[in-house]
């Protein structure tokens, strides 16, 4: 299946624009990301248990191919770079599976075995992965596990390396940045439904692989869907300069939170002159804050500590790796690199700043910051999966929010209603889109997006608008070197012409469920009290956990939940009701649906007090939607 349309006149004009602008004669990535090249998977397939495709590198062969019109080519050389899989050396011991998911599997040598750092997000790929450097390199057991940061295509495989019990028996430390867990499980959980429904956008997900559809994100090919795990960290690295040494590996780390990710480490391996820099600096501007939604990143601090990173370690390195793209070789290739990723992000933070405090706002700073010309014209800082234009407002949004400053937008109608008063005041419907067809033949893509998406949020049923939004939708996509904003933009068509594809991938997994904490657990049922529909509802419950051996009060009243641990020595009022189970229940009953009935009957809970409580509590609670409108109403 392929979407309806060719891209126009204007956008190959764009693109021939493009390919005289930029470096294309450069082919230094090209030699970096076949450096080292051990043995690729065959097929670049990984399937599950059942036979389910969870990984298909192949997909993407096309991409060897020259450039069609329909990508734009700064991102279709990114992908083709991306796509390229296997096993590769990227210095004496150390080791990297690439290509098996969006991020990439790295193995260091030790004196028994091996530890991996980020096994990528599935069990299955994890595997695939590791299966294929054994082949290669021998049948080494796994020693030590390390996460650079909280996000899950560097955790999500961790039981496709190892197993729980070789964590548990001290066989394989697990090793993550101090907030690792709680950010890893908050983030996936908390605000988990609404972020996997735009992921699904943001990765193209459900959409055709091909020259019009998905070709890539841009910080690797897609995300992969199998099973998701994590094995909780045993060693914290609570401060920069921290050394552990596992397995015979000395390794010295630099704690770099709120940077790529709330919870981020970089780490020097002295010994072997390599420097791992995690998601801090990649091959590609990165996001300051990601479409798909996330805690706004501080571009100001990512800077600074790249250029720690430059003082505390480049300079005695003669490789530095990520856990995305191809390593960079060379001392001062290496420094030079790092010191232009940092510039990049301290420019974008620097500017933004400095005309917001001119009375500019986001959208408009947006279109004013302008790269300098040495970082426009190196490969790693174009905006294949970040960009100048959302970072710009992401910086905005850090410092002065959603709002700005413009009274007339501090109380605007909401999408609905506003766009049926703007079809309105426009003449209705048909002119609208007598008025987008002309706007579209004169290739102002941005404009007729913005008026037909008055139209489809004021008449739902209204086929023609929609239509040719997602014809404008897909030039937009189209012109893009932002490998993400293609996808939105092309996924947003996609789901105009055939409707919604729903939410592909699922954040949460039982192992990562089971990682909250007893307060995470209240927390994300916080999350789902129907506020007015539990407004007059009181009532005080306390949570017994036998394996824990505390005592946890749950208070609903004013249509909120609050809860706090019972200490000893304080004077409370008797609880309505009290229940007695361990934690692993308490998830099952109150988080993954299961009943309490059932579970009460088969002894897993003790109930005491008025039991009609736990129906009153339960029925405030709704669900998540994986299954939200984005482009319609």
């Amino acid at each position: 299946m392929s979407t309806a349309s060719e891209p126009s006149h204007f956008i190959v004009a764009e693109h021939e624009r493009a390919t005289a602008a930029l470096p294309f004669a450069d082919t230094t990535d090209s030699a970096d990301s076949e450096r080292g090249f051990i043995a690729a998977l065959e097929p670049g397939v990984v399937t599950s248990e059942d036979g389910t495709v969870v990984w298909d590198n192949d997909s993407y062969a096309f991409l060897r191919d020259p450039c069609p019109a329909s990508v734009h080519p700064s991102l279709w050389r990114q992908s083709g770079l991306a796509m390229r899989q296997g096993l590769f050396e990227v210095t004496e011991g150390i080791y990297q599976i690439r290509g098996f998911d969006i991020s990439n599997m790295t193995l260091v040598e030790g004196e028994t075995g091996v530890v991996v750092i980020d096994p990528l997000i599935s069990a299955e790929t994890a595997a695939a992965g590791l299966a294929l450097y054994r082949a290669h390199r021998g049948d080494r057991p796994v020693t030590g596990l390390i996460y650079t940061h909280s996000h899950i295509d560097h955790f999500g495989g961790a039981c496709g390396v190892t197993t729980a019990a070789a964590v548990e028996e001290g066989r394989c430390p697990v090793l993550a940045p101090a907030g690792f867990l709680e950010h890893a499980v908050a983030e996936n959980i908390y605000a988990g439904t609404a972020m996997a429904r735009r992921a699904g956008y943001m990765y193209g997900a459900v959409l055709p692989r091909g020259p019009l559809g998905a070709v890539g994100s841009g910080l690797g090919q897609t995300t992969s869907v199998g099973t998701v795990t994590l094995i909780p960290p045993t060693v914290d690295i609570t401060a920069t300069g921290q050394e552990e040494t596992i397995d015979g590996i000395r390794m010295v780390f630099q704690l770099t939170p709120g940077t790529e990710a709330p919870a981020e480490m970089n780490f020097h391996f002295p010994d072997r002159r390599a420097l791992c820099m995690a998601e801090n600096a990649t091959h590609t501007l990165h996001n300051v804050l990601t479409l798909r939604g996330a805690l706004v990143r501080d571009a100001h601090i990512w800077a600074r500590y790249l250029t720690e990173a430059i003082n505390l370690f480049a300079r005695d390195c003669d490789v530095v790796f990520a856990s995305h793209h191809w390593p960079t070789w060379g001392t001062e290739r290496l420094v030079e690199f790092l010191s232009l990723q940092r510039d990049l992000y301290g420019y974008l933070h620097d500017q933004t700043v400095r005309l917001l405090n001119q009375g500019y706002v986001g959208a408009e700073i947006a279109e004013l910051v302008t790269l300098p010309p040495a970082i426009e014209q190196a490969w790693h800082t174009r905006g294949y999966y970040g960009s100048v234009s959302h970072n710009v407002k992401a910086v905005y949004q850090r410092y002065m929010g959603w709002f700005d400053g413009n009274p007339a937008h501090l109380w605007e109608h909401p999408p609905v209603e506003s766009a049926r008063r703007h079809v309105e005041f426009m003449g209705g419907a048909d002119e609208v889109l007598r008025k987008a067809r002309a706007s579209y033949d004169a290739g102002d893509y941005r404009w007729v997006a913005q008026v037909l998406n008055y139209v489809i949020f004021a008449e739902l049923d209204n086929e023609d608008a929609k239509q040719l939004q997602a014809t404008t939708f897909e030039q937009l996509g189209y012109g893009a070197e932002n490998a993400t904003w293609r996808n939105f933009y092309l996924s947003g068509a996609y789901e105009l012409r055939y409707g919604s594809f729903g939410t592909p991938t699922k954040s949460e997994s039982p192992t990562m469920v089971a990682a909250l904490s007893t307060d995470q657990i209240f927390d994300a049922l916080a999350l789902r009290v129907d506020g007015p529909k539990a407004w007059d509802h009181r009532l005080v419950t306390d949570w017994i956990l036998t394996d824990q051996d505390r005592t946890h009060r749950l208070e609903l009243r004013n249509g909120r939940l609050t809860h706090f641990d019972v200490a000893p020595g304080m004077t409370l009022p008797e609880p309505d009701a009290s229940f007695t189970l361990a934690k692993s229940t308490l998830i099952r009953v109150l988080l993954a649906g299961d009943d309490f009935g059932v579970a009460a009957a088969a002894g897993d809970i003790v109930i005491e007090g008025d039991v009609t409580k736990l129906a009153e509590l339960v029925g405030i609670f709704d669900a998540p939607d994986p299954d939200f409108a984005i482009v319609t109403p």
